[in-house]
């Protein structure tokens, strides 16, 4: 199967080009059955490097909040990574859609996935 993988600022130098900065696009070849972990391992990144991240249009991770981890890929899935550094205005934050992991993670947060500082060392989920 193949992912469309998208990858912002930083990241974008797991796209193929170490010294690119601004974004790259990747079609990243995954057998089936894969899991967004086996998408980051083929693309060498740690999941604590990436930021705010959407799969097909739904919310799935941000910072210190990361349960799709697990997330089942399907063939033509499209993927977008954003940096740590990537700031999503709050205001949008309410109504977005968002993959059941994500659903349930954020009802059982304490703070329900708000946050107004992360740390480096904040712990993913």
């Amino acid at each position: 199967m193949i992912v469309d993988t998208w990858l912002y600022g930083e990241l974008a130098r797991f796209g193929g080009n170490p010294k690119e900065r601004v974004f790259a696009n990747c079609k990243v070849a995954l057998p089936e059955g894969s899991r967004l972990r086996d998408l980051l391992d083929v693309l060498g990144m740690r999941t604590e490097e990436r930021g705010i991240t959407f799969i097909n249009g739904q919310l799935s991770a941000m910072p210190g909040l990361q349960p799709d981890l697990d997330h089942p890929l399907q063939d033509g899935d499209r993927v977008a990574f954003f940096h740590l550094r990537s700031m999503w205005p709050f205001q949008y934050r309410h109504g977005v859609t968002m993959i059941q992991e994500m659903q349930k993670a954020i009802i059982e947060t304490d703070q329900m996935g708000l946050h107004h500082a992360y740390s480096k060392d904040q712990p993913t989920s």
